[in-house]
């Protein structure tokens, strides 16, 4: 029998009692139909992971006795995405996906194209519900961490926040020079560990946000002849970039859920 895992918003310490509240309760008690005494694991997305055993039960909360920490595997590079806001909800479906390949970090921003335009109002709640979305995919991916989902930005802004030591693609579906194979097989451009990639919406980059992009210092990569839906293509990108020099480069095999 797989052993619940559930996510704690505070830091866990070995040998502490920690005390949840109404939501995890109500998952172990009325989802899972634990009692007192069971056994389940928890993590903090801060790459603390214990065995714990439910003390009780009270109105409102639950309390967790820590006992041994689960040793967790660390991410070996660091990948930063930027995502043009694409239509409907198709950013609930990246930004899942993006979080069980091993993304760190995602910026949300608007493009030139992107049909879809948050009101300032609205931003805090969808980034809320994204980062919620983010926590559930690294409970279900046993991920040790969990991506960080940050406030929709501007494309200047994202362009002036990327690290001057990031290998940094920008991907465009008119770039006929450089692929992302390229790129990864340059060994001098692969030494760095962090690494920043940006996806445009359904309408793709303007010749001017490119030229912005290629000033602050990325490279206009292709993914090759196809064109991929936009919730694809950011997926697609991940999963190459781990399968060449991340995750699942090792020959470490994933369990697939």
């Amino acid at each position: 029998m797989t052993i619940p895992r559930i996510y704690s918003p505070l830091v866990l310490e070995k040998g502490k009692f920690c005390e949840l509240g109404p939501d995890n309760r109500k998952y172990l008690k009325q989802v899972l139909r634990l009692e007192q005494g069971a056994r389940i694991n928890i993590f903090d997305g801060l790459d603390h992971e214990f065995e714990a055993v439910i003390k009780n039960f009270s109105a409102n909360n639950v309390t967790l006795e820590l006992g041994e920490e689960i040793k967790t595997s660390g991410r070996d590079i660091k990948i930063t995405l930027g995502q043009a806001l694409p239509k409907a909800n198709k950013m609930d479906v990246i930004v899942r996906g993006a979080a069980e390949l091993g993304a760190d970090m995602i910026i949300p921003f608007a493009a030139a194209r992107s049909v879809s335009r948050i009101a300032d109002e609205k931003s805090p709640w969808k980034t809320a519900r994204w980062q919620k979305i983010a926590r559930e995919a690294a409970r279900c991916s046993r991920s040790s961490q969990i991506t960080d989902i940050l406030p929709i930005a501007s494309l200047e802004t994202l362009l002036s926040g990327a690290g001057k030591l990031a290998l940094k693609m920008i991907f465009w579906e008119e770039e006929d020079q450089m692929s992302i194979k390229d790129i990864l097989s340059d060994r001098n451009r692969t030494q760095t560990k962090d690494i920043f990639i940006i996806v445009g919406p359904e309408g793709g980059f303007s010749q001017d946000e490119i030229l912005k992009a290629k000033e602050a210092g990325f490279t206009s990569v292709s993914l090759g002849k196809q064109i991929l839906k936009v919730e694809t293509a950011a997926l697609a990108i991940i999963s190459i970039i781990q399968y060449e020099i991340g995750i699942f480069s090792s020959t470490v095999v994933s369990k697939v859920l």
